[in-house]
């Protein structure tokens, strides 16, 4: 089984040592270092390469968002960020999600639902479920204002099917309920998603979701 290294970002002690008792519980994870704020987090992660950054938004020095985009900026950029909030709907998880996080996690999770998050997130699924996608994603487009040309353009490098899988990705779908509704393989489904990702220059599913909504590609309900 690999292991799946983890960096805690958050500026408060508590918080940090008590998602390393939880997941150094875990079996296949390892927190490798802590962070005490977005600069560190930025350091830590070029020193530690860790899997998976747990993410606080509001840190010291250099917030959690600013510090996601440095982290997942780099082409090569390998580690996958989660970021922490207090507030199920947060207005910065959007720019969160925008900046290049891949998912976020509410800190009264249950040590259970953060052992999941975080095995999720480092094999590049959709983090969130599908109710909380399209509420998350709706309310972000909303936010984001009329769709951007350059982006648009992208989409023009599509296939048909994979503009189809796309829009399904983007509403909470899984590679299952996917290929049940166009009536493929899984595979089928999970390859047009890998050469979705390749031809947009995204790193998962969340990034892909935000895409669809940033691009007009859809449309939450009432717009």
């Amino acid at each position: 089984m690999t292991t799946i290294r983890v960096l805690i970002a958050d500026d408060q002690m508590m918080v940090r040592q008590g998602f390393t008792v939880l997941l150094n519980a875990e079996p296949g994870i390892e927190v490798v270092g802590q962070a005490v704020d977005g600069l560190d987090a930025v350091a830590k992660t070029a020193e530690l390469a860790p899997d998976v950054v747990l993410m606080d938004i509001r840190m010291p020095e250099l917030g959690g968002i600013e510090a996601t985009r440095r982290i997942t900026a780099p082409a090569e950029a390998a580690a996958k960020v989660l970021v922490l909030t207090t507030f199920d709907l947060d207005e910065y998880v959007y720019e969160a999600l925008r900046a290049g996080a891949s998912g976020f996690l509410l800190k009264d999770a249950s040590a259970e639902d953060l052992a999941r998050a975080v095995r999720v997130v480092a094999a590049g699924d959709a983090l969130l479920s599908p109710n909380i996608t399209k509420r998350l994603i709706s309310e972000f487009s909303r936010m984001t204002g009329a769709p951007r040309a350059p982006l648009k353009e992208r989409v023009g490098s599509l296939t048909e099917r994979e503009t189809e899988v796309l829009s399904l990705v983007a509403q909470g779908l899984s590679n299952a309920e996917i290929a049940a509704r166009l009536v493929v393989a899984e595979q089928t489904v999970k390859t047009h998603v890998s050469r979705i990702l390749v031809k947009l220059g995204l790193r998962d599913r969340t990034q892909a979701a935000v895409f669809a909504y940033e691009t007009g590609l859809v449309r939450p309900a009432g717009y």
